[in-house]
């Protein structure tokens, strides 16, 4: 039996609905990862360290299809919620024509700062070469990787979450087999990998085809008309997601530059191993947070206070259980995790071990701000959701990756993101007392 956003929702019905969103999260974390070990295996360390120090910047301009993808699909949510089915296809089909413009116009952006950009990071010789080459195909690609990024959350809000998980299993699919062929048989090197991933473009293009034909879901691609104020609301709903990326990617650049200072290119390739773990296991945290957002902004315009104090309660629960579990799996498989990657230099291999004995501590605090903010979005404040974002992933994160190498060097860099983390998940309590009262969860 299909599960509606207006049903009551268990344990399992809510993990039911939420699965497909996690599960295409996981797949599109783990061909990232797959590209990375191919790279690294089979075409060398600095082609791999290359890969991780432009991909910040890659991501920062991919990040704006999470804006538009919740920040829009909660302004859907809560209008579907309403009653309202024909408004909320028009707002469906004006945020996605909208997200494909402003792909295009990013990707010639990006086209034009790439080099600059990549040379003020610190990137000389043949790691600044290599991360032109691999920027330069990558970026062609950007308005499908934004409109991938947005359908991963309107899949959930059209009630068709499994949907976009095939699409996405399809596309990550065909990235990884090519993957295999280009870089492993017919040795294309890193423009291989890049070729590979840019395949993945699927993923944001056939959901365009489905949505604008007749289907079985909530939501259909059709006319519509120019709404300012939607938009602007769509994207302050989104913010703090779009700033929650771009701050990522800004933290992670940062942190290339620390590593190049205390660690060299080595300290960026463990670095780079670390963000694949990391990438694969905060999927499963932002995937549950995307999936049951809906739910919640359903839940928040139908005024069905009992039914956001269980989500929010049933949440809590399985971040709990999900932490900890997430936390001993890196923890105790360090070695073969690292070896997975970079087996053939045993001093890098020993520095990533090193690294994810301080790293691993991050997933015990990550969760919960994670979605305390989509929680937020979800029930359309986006100023407090932004916060959360904001203090999370740039201002902690700064303040611990500058301060504690002064004091512990290169170990400092490896704690910084549980020490932000655990300040994170301070914050977001702060915020959900604060606002219990006006949101009745």
């Amino acid at each position: 039996m299909a599960i509606q956003l207006s049903d009551h929702f268990t344990y399992r019905k809510l993990l039911r609905f939420t699965f497909p969103s996690v599960i295409m999260l996981i797949f599109t974390s783990v061909y990232v990862v797959v590209d990375g070990f191919f790279v690294s295996n089979f075409v060398g360390k600095t082609p791999f360290t290359a890969v991780n120090f432009i991909m910040p910047f890659l991501m920062i301009l991919g990040s704006l299809g999470f804006m538009f993808g919740t920040g829009g699909g909660a302004l859907i949510a809560v209008t579907m919620g309403q009653g309202k089915m024909e408004r909320a296809n028009r707002l469906f089909s004006l945020i996605v024509y909208t997200s494909i413009v402003c792909g295009a116009v990013v990707a010639v952006l990006g086209l034009v700062l790439l080099r600059p950009i990549a040379a003020a990071l610190g990137a000389q010789g043949q790691l600044l070469e290599d991360s032109i080459v691999y920027g330069r195909i990558l970026l062609l690609a950007v308005p499908a990787y934004i409109l991938q990024y947005e359908f991963q959350c309107l899949f959930a809000t059209a009630e068709k979450p499994a949907v976009g998980l095939y699409v996405t299993v399809a596309a990550g699919a065909a990235n990884m087999i090519l993957d295999a062929l280009f870089v492993a048989v017919f040795h294309w090197g890193l423009e291989g990998a890049a070729l590979a991933t840019v395949s993945q473009c699927v993923g944001g293009v056939i959901p365009l085809f489905y949505f604008a034909f007749p289907n079985k879901s909530s939501l259909r691609l059709g006319k519509t008309e120019f709404d300012g104020g939607a938009l602007k609301k769509a994207c302050m709903n989104g913010s703090s997601e779009l700033m929650s990326n771009i701050s990522m990617s800004v933290v992670n650049m940062l942190y290339n530059v620390q590593l190049l200072k205390y660690a060299g290119e080595d300290g960026i390739a463990a670095y780079g191993v670390l963000m694949y773990v990391s990438l694969v296991f905060q999927a499963l945290f932002i995937g549950y947070s995307v999936g049951s957002a809906p739910i919640t902004g359903y839940h928040y315009g139908a005024h069905n206070t009992g039914e956001l104090k269980g989500l929010l309660r049933k949440a809590f629960v399985v971040m709990s259980v999900c932490s900890v579990v997430m936390f001993a799996v890196s923890y105790l498989l360090a070695e073969p995790l690292s070896a997975v990657f970079v087996s053939y230099d045993q001093g890098l291999l020993q520095l990533t071990i090193r690294a994810f004995s301080f790293f691993s501590f991050s997933f015990l605090f990550s969760g919960f701000a994670i979605y305390g903010s989509s929680f937020f979005t979800a029930l359309n404040n986006g100023l407090v959701s932004a916060a959360i974002s904001f203090l999370r992933t740039l201002v902690f994160q700064v303040a611990a990756i500058l301060l504690l190498p002064l004091i512990w060097k290169v170990d400092g860099i490896w704690i910084s993101t549980a020490v932000a983390e655990l300040m994170a998940v301070v914050v977001t309590l702060l915020f959900l007392k604060v606002n219990q009262k006006k949101y009745q969860y």
